[in-house]
């Protein structure tokens, strides 16, 4: 672990860092129950809020990427993950898990329309944090 870490840019490593310490917070409160997350307001706005700012941290971190090695600049957010994709830094699934999130983020940040908590809850629940820690898992093992 410590070679790669010598290797990474600071930044990099610090981005990588809040990734976890955020995942960390949102595992301390996010429940078990879709109920509970539909009924407790507080819970469900705290949540969605994690939500928000770990696919913001991810974004970060892609730029970072993308800046400290040189690669062609992106359009905008959701193709950040594409040419992280085209340079094998993360795979084909894990981009579009990626795209989709951000999609979701901006549903959430911006309040288009109705909000499907049954969906946000899953997005959550059980796909937001694997996804991250396979995202750090592939970018630290392209870094090393």
């Amino acid at each position: 672990m410590l070679q790669w870490v010598l290797k990474m840019n600071s930044r990099i490593k610090d981005k990588i860092d809040e990734l976890n310490k955020l995942i960390g917070e949102l595992e301390e409160i996010i429940p078990e129950d879709l109920e509970l997350y539909i009924e407790d307001k507080k819970l469900r706005a705290a949540s969605e809020r994690y939500f928000e700012r770990i696919v913001e941290s991810v974004v970060s971190l892609a730029f970072k990427i993308v800046q400290e090695k040189k690669l062609e600049v992106p359009d905008d957010d959701k193709t950040v993950f594409e040419t992280l994709q085209k340079y094998h830094f993360i795979d084909k699934v894990l981009a579009e898990r990626f795209k989709n999130a951000k999609g979701m983020r901006n549903i959430l940040a911006q309040e288009y329309g109705k909000v499907d908590d049954t969906l946000v809850f899953e997005a959550i629940h059980s796909k937001i944090i694997p996804d991250v820690e396979d995202f750090i898992k592939q970018i630290k093992k392209r870094l090393a």
